[in-house]
């Protein structure tokens, strides 16, 4: 349920409403607007009495909401929120360009990619240091000494890092990670999410392969819903029966997602179709669809990298992608700025 109070309320009066709702048991989410105030009740709005709320001078408006997220709700929360990483911001007009390889495999590699990427305009360096991966005998990541080379780059570069967490057990070893990745393979690891919902780093959310839209915004309400409401959502392709890309890339989501809800949303058209030479025109896609941010995969060496060259960019290639993402963003579907 929320409650929209009138333009210019009664401080006073919304202080009375806010701890009669919270003597009742609910817990408050307020969306402070330019004209208007929302107050999100979250818990059994069942036995609330519309009427009594209604004929409250603040109260302009009292509606029911019947889907079940809300922190997540652009009901809720009408602005687009806007999440800051160590200064690049993404979100409320903000567009965030994340690039890097798959997989951090040397000093060199990571610092010479991060580079190349920070030279092209990319403002957040992604690099895998724990790698999920389905045959136990593929190359796993470097774990700490990844991590420490990630930090290093950051050094050498200013970029901000992103990095994929697997096990919460390893969260003490994120303390110069920006953003924490979550990989479509533990969308639903709930307990991995409440952890995180303890923490206010940034949380990037990845769709899992086969999941719907709302699963996906139930489970950054579990991360939100702990307090932590730095997420961003990013969809990353689904399975179908389509061999063709290693998943298809569902664009619509952003469209979907832009009316449910006021969290950033970023495409990652890498491993959507798996195929480097369908990576741009997927980004460009996403880009005119109004995503607040792309993830691309970029390496120095591609037919050598450890783990997804296939579908990795060149430096130069990620270049021509970057130059062609600016020059489309004035014609998007939402006004988006990279700064």
């Amino acid at each position: 349920m929320i409650i929209l109070l009138k333009e210019n309320a009664n401080p006073k009066q919304v202080e009375n409403l806010t701890k009669f709702l919270k003597n009742k048991g609910f817990d408050l989410h307020m969306s402070q607007g330019t004209e208007h105030t929302i107050i999100g009740l979250i818990g059994d709005t069942s036995t609330v009495d519309i009427d009594l709320i209604s004929s409250l001078d603040v109260v302009e408006a009292v509606r029911r909401i019947q889907e079940p997220y809300k922190n997540a709700n652009r009901k809720f929360h009408a602005a687009d929120t806007v999440v800051d990483v160590a200064g690049a911001k993404i979100g409320g007009g903000h567009f965030m360009m994340i690039a890097g390889p798959c997989s951090v495999e040397n000093r060199d590699q990571i610092i010479g990619v991060a580079e190349s990427v920070k030279a092209s305009g990319a403002n957040v360096l992604r690099g895998g240091a724990f790698k999920p991966r389905t045959s136990p005998y593929a190359f796993q990541g470097l774990h700490e000494e990844g991590l420490r080379l990630l930090s290093e780059a950051k050094k050498v570069t200013g970029l901000p890092i992103i990095t994929e967490l697997m096990d919460i057990n390893h969260l003490p070893l994120f303390g110069d990670v920006d953003i924490i990745q979550v990989g479509a393979r533990n969308m639903q690891n709930f307990e991995l999410l409440k952890e995180l919902g303890q923490i206010r780093k940034p949380v990037l959310l990845k769709r899992g392969m086969a999941n719907t839209l709302q699963e996906l915004l139930m489970s950054a309400e579990y991360i939100m819903a702990g307090g932590n409401e730095n997420v961003i959502l990013c969809e990353r392709g689904i399975r179908t029966f389509e061999t063709a890309t290693r998943n298809t890339l569902d664009l619509s989501a952003v469209a979907v997602l832009r009316k449910q809800t006021h969290l950033p949303i970023v495409v990652d058209p890498s491993h959507a179709t798996g195929i480097n030479e369908y990576v741009p025109p997927m980004a460009l896609a996403a880009a005119a669809a109004g995503a607040d941010g792309l993830i691309i995969e970029v390496h120095n060496d591609p037919p050598h990298a450890l783990c997804d060259g296939k579908q990795s960019l060149t430096p130069e290639q990620f270049d021509s992608l970057a130059k062609a993402v600016r020059a489309i963003l004035p014609f998007a579907a939402k006004e988006l700025v990279w700064e």
